[in-house]
């Protein structure tokens, strides 16, 4: 597996429990930081790291 395919597999990852956190956690309170908050950010982080990795794999077949 290159850094290409790991990138896209760790980003699809990522999103898939950023979105689970984002949907499934709006009743639970921590004193710090708000569960649905994390998981937004894991789904932009998650979807913005299978880009890259989608571009990179891509690119390297062309």
């Amino acid at each position: 597996m290159n850094r290409a395919h790991r990138n896209l597999l760790e980003g699809v990852v990522t999103l898939l429990a950023g979105l689970a956190l984002w949907l499934f956690t709006g009743d639970v309170e921590l004193p710090v930081v708000s569960l649905t908050k994390v998981g937004a950010v894991m789904v932009c982080v998650g979807a913005a790291q299978a880009a890259w990795g989608g571009y990179g794999a891509v690119r390297r077949q062309v």
